[in-house]
Formats: C-alpha cells, sequence, structure tokens
C-alpha cells in the first residue's frame, strides 16, 4: 500500500492567508457585543472549577486568561479565539500537505478554510466550538500522519490532544470513535495492533480523569443536560442535518469536499478510514439527534484532500473560480461576522440566530434596571433571571444601573449562589416567556415592563414580571426552580 512522503509546507504563503483572518476577525471582535455564552463563560472563569453542569472547564479557564492578559472587553476576551482560528487555517493546510498537496494546494486549503462560514463563526466568538475545532483538525492531522507512517508514534500525540480536548468538550470522542470505527470496517487494522494506542489511550484518560472525577462527584450533570437537549431539538436537528451539512461551511465548497472523499477512497487507499469516518459520524449525530455542525470538522479534512484535484479546474476555469472564492468569502462575512450595522442584523439572524445574541445586552440591562426602580423597599428583594445570558448580562452591566447581584437557577448559576432566605422581599422575575409554572413558586405576580432588543433576538419581548415574595424560603424553593437545560 502506497505512502508518499509530504511535500515540502508552503509556510509563508499559508501563514498570510491565516493572519489575513487574524486581523479581519481582530478589527471586527469590538462590534456588536458579548454573545450570550460569552458572559456565561467570564463568569464560570471567576468561578473555576474542574467541571460545571453542562461542560467541562477549558473555555471559562481560557476566557479568564484572555481578560486578564488583553484586557476585560469584548476585544480583549476574543484574542485567544482569533489565534485559536488562525492556528486552525495552519492546520488544514498541513492536512492537505499530508494528503500529498504541493504547494498549490496547500495554499488553497488555507483559503477555503479562511472563507468557510463555520470557521469564521466560531473564529469571531468565544465558544467551546472555537477551541473543539482546533482540537478536532489537530487530531486529523495526527491520525493521517499514522495512517501514511504507520508510526504508532502519532497515537501518542492523538492521545495528547484528545485529552485536552475532552477538557473543552465531549464531543471529541466523536471523531475518534468514527476514525476507530472506519479502521476496523477498512484498515489499515495493523495501526491498531500497537501498543503505543494503550499508550495514547492512558494520556487521554489521565488528562481527562479531573472532569470525570467531578462529573461522578455531582452525578453526571452534562448527561442531564445532553438528553435535554436532544430531547427538545433532536427532531430539528435531524430535520436540519443535510442542508446545514451543504450550507454550514459553505455551498461553493461542496464540491471541493466532495472531491476529496472521492479522491480518498480512488487513489489513498491508506487513508481511506478517513474519508469513511465522516458518513460513520453522520449516522452517529442522526442517531442520537445532535446538532449538525458536530459532523463539519471532518468536512474541513475532506476538503484539504480535495484541493489538489480542484486545481486542476481551476487551472481551467480561472474566472469562474475567482468568482466563486469571492462570493463565498462574501456571504460567509455576511453571515457569520458583523460586517452589517446592528440595526440590519435582522437580515441575517434567521440564517445565523448567534448574530442576534451578540446585540441588545446594554439595553435589556437598562430595561431590567426600569422594572427593578418599581419596587419600593429593595432591601429583601431578589433579582431572579431565567437564563444564564440573562444573568450574566445583569452581572456585567447591571452594577452601572444600580442593580443587586442577580441569581438564576439555570446551569451552573445555580451551583454558585442562591438567595438568602432573608430576602423575603419582592422578586423581579426575567423571563422570555411567562411560565405560570415557575411563577406559581411566588405571590401576586404581575407584568410590569417588555424587553425590546431592537433586532430579532431570543430575548425580544422578555417579560419583566414582579412578585410580591417568594412562596416558601429560598432554601426550599430553590431545588425546585433548578433548570439543566
Amino acid at each position: 500500500m502506497t505512502r508518499p512522503s509530504a511535500t515540502a509546507f508552503a509556510v509563508r504563503p499559508v501563514m498570510t492567508v491565516a493572519l489575513i483572518v487574524g486581523a479581519v476577525l481582530t478589527a471586527l471582535s469590538g462590534r456588536y457585543g458579548y454573545h450570550r455564552d460569552e458572559l456565561y463563560f467570564m463568569v464560570a472563569g471567576r468561578h473555576l472549577s474542574w467541571g460545571y453542569v453542562d461542560q467541562p472547564p477549558l473555555t471559562p479557564f481560557i476566557a479568564r486568561v484572555s481578560t486578564a492578559v488583553f484586557g476585560d472587553t469584548v476585544m480583549g476576551l476574543r484574542v485567544l479565539s482569533t489565534l485559536s482560528t488562525v492556528a486552525t487555517i495552519v492546520v488544514v493546510a498541513l492536512i492537505a500537505r499530508e494528503f500529498g498537496s504541493e504547494r498549490r494546494g496547500q495554499i488553497l486549503a488555507a483559503i477555503c478554510a479562511a472563507v468557510s462560514g463555520f470557521v469564521l463563526g466560531v473564529g469571531h466568538l468565544v465558544s467551546t466550538a472555537t477551541y473543539d475545532l482546533l482540537a478536532w483538525m489537530l487530531i486529523a492531522l495526527f491520525a493521517v500522519k499514522l495512517l501514511r507512517t504507520g508510526d504508532g508514534r502519532w497515537w501518542l500525540a492523538l492521545g495528547l490532544t484528545a485529552g485536552i480536548a475532552v477538557e473543552n468538550k465531549y464531543l471529541v470522542v466523536l471523531p475518534i470513535g468514527a476514525l476507530l470505527i472506519s479502521l476496523l470496517i477498512v484498515g489499515p487494522r495493523g495501526v491498531l495492533r500497537s501498543w503505543w494506542l494503550v499508550a495514547g489511550v492512558a494520556v487521554t484518560g489521565l488528562i481527562a480523569l479531573p472532569n470525570v472525577l467531578w462529573q461522578f462527584q455531582h452525578d453526571w450533570p452534562q448527561l442531564t443536560v445532553a438528553t435535554g437537549i436532544s430531547e427538545d431539538d433532536g427532531a430539528e436537528n435531524r430535520i436540519m442535518f443535510v442542508p446545514l451539512q451543504l450550507l454550514q461551511l459553505s455551498p461553493f465548497l461542496v464540491p471541493i469536499w466532495v472531491a476529496g472523499f472521492l479522491r480518498i477512497w480512488r487513489q489513498l487507499q491508506w487513508a481511506r478510514s478517513v474519508a469513511l469516518a465522516y458518513p460513520v459520524l453522520c449516522v452517529v449525530v442522526l442517531v442520537t439527534g445532535g446538532k449538525s455542525y458536530y459532523a463539519l470538522p471532518l468536512l474541513l479534512v475532506l476538503v484539504a484532500a480535495g484541493c489538489e484535484p480542484a486545481l486542476r479546474w481551476v487551472d481551467r476555469h480561472r474566472t469562474q473560480a475567482v468568482v466563486g472564492l469571492v462570493l463565498t468569502a462574501a456571504t460567509s462575512a455576511v453571515f457569520t461576522l458583523p460586517v452589517l450595522p446592528a440595526s440590519a442584523a435582522d437580515f441575517v439572524i434567521p440564517v445565523n440566530k448567534e448574530q442576534g445574541e451578540q446585540i441588545g445586552w446594554p439595553a435589556f440591562t437598562t430595561s431590567v434596571a426600569s422594572a427593578w426602580r418599581q419596587i419600593s423597599s429593595p432591601e429583601r428583594a431578589t433579582l431572579l433571571t431565567g437564563n444564564y445570558g440573562e444573568a450574566g448580562a445583569l452581572m456585567r452591566y447591571g452594577p452601572a444601573h444600580g442593580l443587586p447581584t442577580p441569581y438564576s437557577p439555570h446551569m451552573s448559576f445555580w451551583d454558585w449562589s442562591r438567595p438568602p432566605d432573608t430576602n423575603t422581599g419582592p422578586v423581579l422575575l426575567v423571563e422570555i416567556e411567562r411560565n405560570p409554572g415557575f411563577e406559581s413558586h411566588f405571590r401576586d405576580c404581575n407584568q410590569v415592563g417588555t424587553v425590546d432588543s431592537t433586532v430579532s433576538n431570543d430575548e425580544d419581548g422578555t417579560a419583566l414580571v414582579l412578585c410580591s415574595a417568594p412562596a416558601e424560603p429560598w432554601s426550599t424553593l430553590w431545588p425546585k426552580v433548578r433548570q439543566f437545560y
């Protein structure tokens, strides 16, 4: 079975492409504002732990480091995400190199990653997916090196990366599992008969152990969160899976990743398991009702493989290639980056709701403060939010309006603090939608305000409901109102 040597790496042009993307992300990082998840991560970073209800510890830790080093601002928060995206683009080009692409193919792979909507979207924000994407690309790189060289020592690099990735997001088990299944089906199975594989698994387990122990000690709350999300969104995720596989990376890149799959399957038999891993992963995601983006990183691997045959088409159709590249970059930027005025964001929110989640938090806080001022005696009053984004926003912007520290029964906010039993006075509820069952835990509830977010995001129309008091002491009420998802 032929395993060709890797060609020289096109360092300068690939780095140029990656740094241009880094410059664009930096220039746009301060527009709009914090995403709801970022507001949550910043609070989680102030409660460092080996685990949280809904995630491992790495992303909150990175958020804390980034703001400590680069400034407690939107731009400062996102610096490490930008650097992670720069690294991701370089790794995609390195994967193309492993598949035998020479200088031009590596550059095209970097460009394809750079204009991908998924790469730009997760690179603009601080999210678990941002660092997960880099981890997946590194795992793919080491896996391809393992298959190309037959050198089992790459299992150690793969295990080290997987262990760190597990401390960020458990999804990393999916591509590794898909690859192992594919190796059993199409081989080469020889790489599985190695003590280096055992060593790699041991390294992964050792690094992941602190978070696994935390989950065990807290009755595996992340399984509860994942089950709830799957039950709520599973049907929609399955319906939208195929369309989003075509759209989220970019529809203009579909011919390239199809060419990559065919090239591996027909010409690079030693790497067939890498190609097969993508459909295997798709089946797993569909069965479990996971989100479509769970499978997208492996499409970038196929894009890297498809760049060499794509060059032959580019050489014959230069004008069409340039137009396609420009359209890909333009559409990806418009739908994933804050290039439009905030007032025009409703144009892209139906396609990418994450744009809207970055708009309106200061105005949201102003609305809450207006409702809070209707409380005549706030000394024993409580500010209770319905989700972690609202709580994070009020912690960020509330002090300037004289608001107290908010509480929330959502995700890990429930663990961090609860209202004291001495808070027997009014309760201001912040509810995306009024919930009679939730409000039954409080007395004499009446809506006193509504949030106008100016764009169609989740917080638009949020009800501000003022209740006279909790129906029972907070110590007994708090377990009843917990929300895992």
